[in-house]
């Protein structure tokens, strides 16, 4: 009984170091929130907090989205926001082509949903270290936006 007791802790803890061990170093963050009723709406900014340990190294950050096959726009407009840790905020405006001109979307497709995961800064210092908070928001004509279903935020350290 002790030997099955011991047998079945040891495959555990096998498979926690197993998928820890498959993690990707270099990863920050990868992490996607789900939009209610997949309708996106100005007040429902998507929000995130990343530690960034070490400063002097460039990092990738990437808009993570999933939207359904009725999404009406072959585009989607979004507003990254960055508070510093020093309280500093920027604002910068994307825009992101989801489709080719013949509406052949361009994200990778499973089901009805297709997934984008698209640069928002490549090779980007940050100005210190310390906790940085993300808010994204969508920028379209449409309020809500119909046919969203996730939307996150990657950020890595550059290779």
């Amino acid at each position: 009984m002790k030997l099955k007791h011991n047998l079945l802790l040891a495959t555990c803890f096998a498979l926690i170091f197993a998928t820890e061990g498959c993690k990707d170093a270099a990863t920050v963050i990868d992490t996607s929130t789900e939009i209610d009723n997949h309708n996106w709406s100005y007040g429902n900014r998507v929000k995130f907090d990343v530690k960034i340990d070490d400063a002097r190294v460039p990092y990738n950050l990437y808009f993570n989205l999933r939207v359904g096959g009725g999404y009406r726009y072959s585009n989607m407009y979004t507003l990254f926001y960055q508070t510093s840790p020093d309280k500093k905020l920027s604002k910068l405006r994307y825009e992101f082509t989801l489709a080719n001109k013949d509406g052949e979307w361009l994200g990778s497709g499973s089901g009805n949903l297709y997934s984008y995961q698209m640069p928002l800064r490549t090779a980007y210092k940050f100005p210190t270290p310390g906790v940085y908070h993300f808010e994204l928001e969508q920028n379209m004509r449409d309020n809500p936006l119909h046919e969203v279903s996730d939307v996150g935020l990657k950020v890595e350290k550059a290779k």
